[in-house]
């Protein structure tokens, strides 16, 4: 059975299952249903998804909402109830939000890149550096009194990125965090930009925040480390499982899986504000991925944020039998 059959009986099955359960969880919005969306602060920061509610709700009558929540906050949100479908980027988190049953047909959408940011005198020397010797630099300048860093400490995707990194260059980020020199911000990308800026300190940005908050003026620290391997950012949509979660809009979710990877989607991330930033804020993921044998940044994201060779175990995809075995879906 191709993908775009099984893509159409799921949609109809899984509308099915809503007509079944409409009065628990469709709301009537003017004669639209409502869907919502529990994300990251990075997403909605950009302005991105107020141009995805904006052609969504062109095409259906839905009516989108969306919670910029960081993705641990997100997930949580989603497992109680209060959001139909999470975006997210933290692999971990997204393959125990499979694994516990709450979450259905995973989807890599875009992918993007965090940035180190600083200071344009960088008194840690990192400009250029690799992760591993930037990390090493800050913590020794940050010991000696010369500079700050700013964590957003709110088990967001960008907080999780940066405890990798921490763990990768040898340091421990609950041990760093009780230095004098490490503050944690405790919120969102957009604001812990503002902090940083106005302590002149260093801190990880996902680059589409950044490109923003730099364009607009309110920020003036500069990338002083980029696009590496370690630090590929990369973005994931899954809907809530109706069985563990009885009052989500299950239907409505997926048409918009569909829509966030169809071709002319894909496209508009692409281009989002690409002419005024002169780069990509967001690079799409679909077609990549399709053709992962003829691209490195795929490889990258398959290591990075595949679960068990695939983008979601059939388990998690095949609900209406499509087999039982972990094979790649999606496609």
């Amino acid at each position: 059975m191709n993908t775009t059959l099984k893509w159409i009986i799921a949609v109809i099955a899984a509308i099915s299952i809503s007509v079944a359960g409409t009065a628990c969880y469709l709301t009537v919005n003017y004669g639209k249903r409502r869907l919502i969306v529990s994300t990251t602060t990075s997403l909605y920061d950009t302005g991105l998804l107020e141009l995805l509610e904006k052609n969504f709700e062109e095409k259906y009558p839905i009516d989108v909402s969306f919670i910029s929540a960081g993705t641990g906050r997100a997930i949580q949100l989603a497992k109680r109830g209060d959001a139909d479908l999470i975006l997210v980027h933290a692999p971990e988190k997204e393959k125990t939000f499979l694994n516990e049953g709450y979450g259905l047909f995973r989807k890599i959408i875009a992918y993007n890149f965090f940035v180190i940011i600083g200071p344009s005198d960088d008194p840690a020397k990192i400009k250029g550096l690799n992760i591993t010797e930037a990390l090493a630099n800050i913590v020794s300048a940050g010991r000696k009194g010369q500079i700050i860093w700013i964590s957003r400490g709110d088990e967001s995707g960008t907080h999780i990125k940066e405890i990798k990194l921490w763990s990768m260059a040898g340091f421990e980020w609950s041990q760093l965090k009780n230095e004098d020199w490490f503050t944690e911000s405790g919120t969102g990308m957009g604001k812990t930009l503002l902090i940083a800026n106005e302590r002149n300190a260093y801190t990880l940005s996902d680059i589409g925040t950044y490109l923003k908050y730099r364009e607009e003026g309110l920020i003036s620290l500069e990338i002083l480390v980029d696009k590496r391997k370690e630090l590929l950012n990369v973005y994931s949509v899954i809907a809530v499982n109706p069985d563990r979660v009885s009052t989500v809009n299950f239907g409505d979710a997926l048409l918009f899986i569909k829509f966030l990877t169809s071709n002319e989607t894909q496209t508009l991330i692409g281009e989002f504000k690409k002419d005024i930033y002169g780069e990509s804020l967001f690079y799409p993921a679909v077609s990549l991925l399709k053709e992962k044998k003829e691209s490195l940044i795929a490889q990258w994201i398959m290591e990075a944020a595949f679960i068990n060779g695939t983008e979601c175990p059939s388990r998690y995809w095949n609900i209406f039998h499509y087999g039982d075995d972990d094979t790649e879906c999606g496609k």
